[in-house]
């Protein structure tokens, strides 16, 4: 997108990264040519970049692959200009879904690779663990069966760790995987070290079973469990990680799913939508979406914009007015020039606000990426201090060199990051496998840590704080007719139509009577014969009409029911008005409990909605809200929750529908509830299940109680380390013994995140 004349922006999609040191190398090589501005986004693996126009787009990528990682430039990243030409534009397009085809097969099939990785790698490793660790099944010749099962676990199940290694060595840089493939190294070519030139592959040895001390014979000990088990563990991490990273992009698919697939055009010809430009005139009738953004050039129909804006009542649409590309047709039948299309309608522009959001989400850190980038440069450095210790210490004799070697292999397996790397997707597994059983599907660990520090929460209103559907919310009588005489009557004739307000009044009654020479005006209101009564319902312009002027109490009655916030439905026959009924979307029954429960949770609970003032007031009072912002577009929301954060709140977004996803993705944290938008469950952080607002609250609980868990799991692997460090590195420790150690704190780990499944 060309920002100004001087200035352009690329996307560029990246292979290889895996945490967040990567991105952070990738970001600072980019950044290091003249003028550019860059955002990775580990999630999608992309980065968005905004460049001087006059340097070439190869330079980026050739700096991304300076970084060590693969890069391409995206097709259909820059949208195209206005004066494309046509056949230019669909061209576009189609490279552009190809590409976005191709990216989505390359990620599935990434993520089969790893599970095939991580299954075989549990089928070959369980027997290995079982031989080492078991000195008393360990029948003659078991360490060269544990070789020949060990041997493809760590060559080709730990390959992605061992890849991440190489790339980074050489660009000088440690991570997680450093120590990884070091720690795995270390004990598997030790083990093999043993088995040929040792001692350890004659057959009958079994493991030496003491605690503390170096074993008489160093070279009788193999390790292969160590290496097989650390390698299943972290597959395993890391296989949860690839998930969540697959579904990152599926909000910006269900955005742009919203909008219409093909469109008729006024000469009645159809064609997709993606050949439509500027200045065509196409047609919209019932039950169809808005092709793309437009201008009404005569007709009038009630337009479903809840998606789009928030605003629970269909909106008129008539001569003039302006509607939006995917919003969708109640009634009525439209002609509208198009203005906008392609990457210029507003659904585009939506899909970029949670992209850009997404992005900068993305750069939160996990507790043991940030505190790896110390952890592994002490460990490597204290193993070969241990080593050089050991050796000078000795004499440089071949019993020191031995010696030496086993206490910084001892080392390097204790504190090998087992532990470590389970303490975040174990209790994450356990954590998001609860929430499930009670409603609340938490995406990854950002979740977690924006739950445990907000401060403020919005809500949505429509489908959110209200239930999002109309309903009858009061039925106020005129001139002697009864309740029951007004739904049959009234109710019946509703029937008839489609419009969402119909519907609601429709359910006034189950007794449907037939109603005969049924007719509406689009936007105004319907009329027809019900039990022989010539009935009529509609806007209070409407009823005036047939009614020849409305009385003084229903003009008074109106005017309430609009205060309040509701539509008012005026409805009689035989040419009187009968009833004034109002039709509103009403707060869920939970509503008021749940704020009450946010606000003993210490948070300050808000209201932030595209709907009108009136609407707004009343449904913050009824759940008893006092902060409220209503009337804003998709766009504002963002910019209301952005005001929030700048003000140093932390913010979590509760929403429902496409016009929250910006919001959503935008917040410090973002709740999708059950039944909404794709696009909204997609672009959050914490989906709910169900129709209720509670979940809510069971979402903020659990995922601070599955924080305070990580932390804890995080603590012990650490604690552990440090205890056990010193005792490996002065030769109290074998490397064997370092290898149950190292499988204990995993399993204490693995215990303490259990005890998230009694979390209510």
């Amino acid at each position: 997108m060309t920002v100004d004349e001087r200035r352009a922006e690329a996307v560029l999609d990246i292979d290889g990264m895996t945490c967040a040191s990567c991105v952070a190398r990738v970001e600072k090589r980019l950044t290091r040519l003249d003028g550019v501005q860059a955002s990775v986004n580990l999630a999608t693996e992309s980065a968005r970049v905004d460049y001087p126009a006059e340097l070439d787009p190869s330079a980026l990528v050739a700096a991304v692959r300076e970084a060590g990682y693969e890069a391409s430039l995206r097709r259909g990243g820059t949208p195209s200009a206005p004066d494309t030409a046509h056949g230019r534009h669909d061209g576009a397009h189609g490279d552009d879904h190809a590409s976005s085809h191709v990216h989505d097969v390359e990620d599935h099939a990434g993520a089969t690779t790893l599970r095939t990785r991580l299954l075989v790698s549990v089928v070959l490793a369980v027997p290995v663990v079982v031989l080492g660790m078991v000195p008393a099944w360990q029948f003659p010749g078991w360490q060269w069966v544990s070789f020949v099962l060990a041997t493809p676990v760590v060559l080709w199940g730990g390959w992605p760790f061992h890849r991440a290694t190489f790339a980074n060595a050489r660009h000088g840089a440690m991570t997680m995987d450093t120590l990884i493939t070091l720690g795995t190294g270390a004990a598997y070519l030790w083990s093999v070290w043993a088995l040929v030139f040792g001692t350890a592959g004659r057959i009958g040895m079994t493991h030496d079973t003491g605690l503390f001390g170096p074993v008489h014979d160093p070279s009788t000990l193999v390790y292969f469990e160590v290496a097989a088990a650390v390698t299943v563990f972290l597959l395993l991490g890391r296989f949860v990680e690839q998930r969540s990273k697959r579904t990152a992009g599926a909000a910006l698919r269900s955005l742009m799913e919203l909008a219409a697939k093909d469109v008729e055009l006024e000469d009645g010809s159809r064609l997709p939508v993606e050949r439509l430009r500027v200045g065509d005139r196409f047609v919209v009738r019932p039950g169809e979406k808005v092709a793309t953004d437009g201008r009404v050039l005569s007709g009038h129909a009630s337009l479903d914009e809840s998606m789009i804006t928030g605003e629970s009542a269909p909106v008129e649409a008539s001569e003039g007015s302006a509607v939006t590309g995917g919003t969708l047709a109640a009634d009525g039948r439209l002609v509208v020039v198009a203005t906008s299309i392609g990457d210029d309608t507003r659904l585009a522009h939506l899909a970029r606000l949670v992209e850009d959001a997404q992005a900068g989400k993305s750069r939160v850190q996990r507790l043991a990426d940030r505190i790896s980038g110390v952890f592994v440069p002490v460990v490597i450095a204290l193993s070969l201090l241990t080593l050089a210790v050991w050796i000078i210490a000795g004499g440089f004799s071949g019993e020191s060199v031995a010696a030496g070697f086993t206490a910084a292999v001892a080392v390097l397996i204790i504190a090998c990051p087992c532990a470590l790397g389970l303490a975040t997707p174990i209790a994450i597994l356990v954590g998001t496998g609860r929430g499930a059983q009670l409603g609340v599907l938490i995406t990854g660990p950002e979740a977690l840590e924006s739950a445990e520090r907000i401060d403020t929460i919005v809500l949505d209103k429509t489908g959110t704080l209200t239930a999002g559907e109309m309903s009858v919310a009061s039925v106020t009588s005129f001139d002697g007719a009864d309740d029951a005489q007004i739904a049959r009557l009234v109710g019946s004739l509703e029937q008839a139509s489609e419009h969402p307000i119909a519907r609601a009044v429709a359910a006034l009654t189950t007794d449907h009577a037939p109603a005969e020479g049924f007719a509406g005006l689009a936007g105004r209101g319907v009329t027809g014969v019900v039990d022989g009564r010539d009935v009529f319902a509609g806007r209070p312009a409407f009823a005036a009409e047939i009614a020849a002027g409305l009385p003084d109490a229903v003009r008074a009655a109106v005017e309430t029911v609009e205060a309040s916030g509701a539509t008012a439905v005026v409805a009689g026959w035989d040419g009187r008005v009968r009833a004034v009924i109002a039709v509103a979307d009403r707060v869920r029954p939970d509503s008021a409990d749940t704020v009450a429960r946010l606000r003993a949770m210490g948070l300050d609970v808000r209201l932030l909605t595209g709907d009108n003032e009136g609407a707004a007031r009343a449904a913050a009072a009824a759940a008893g809200i006092d902060h409220v912002v209503a009337g804003v577009l998709p766009e504002e929301k963002v910019i209301e929750i952005r005001r929030l954060q700048s003000g140093g709140h932390r913010v979590a977004m509760v929403g429902d529908g496409v016009n929250d996803a910006a919001a959503l993705a935008t917040a410090d944290l973002g709740l999708a509830m059950g039944g909404g938008a794709d696009a909204a469950m997609h672009a959050s952080d914490i989906a709910l299940a169900g129709t209720g607002l509670a979940p809510v609250v069971t979402a903020i609980s659990l995922s601070r109680r599955t924080m305070r868990i990580i932390r804890g799991n995080l603590f012990w692997a650490f604690a552990y380390n440090v205890a056990a460090l010193p005792l490996a590195a002065l030769g109290l420790l074998n490397p064997m013994i370092a290898g149950a150690a190292m499988a204990f704190s995993s399993v204490f780990v693995v215990l303490n995140s259990l005890r998230l499944r009694t979390a209510r």
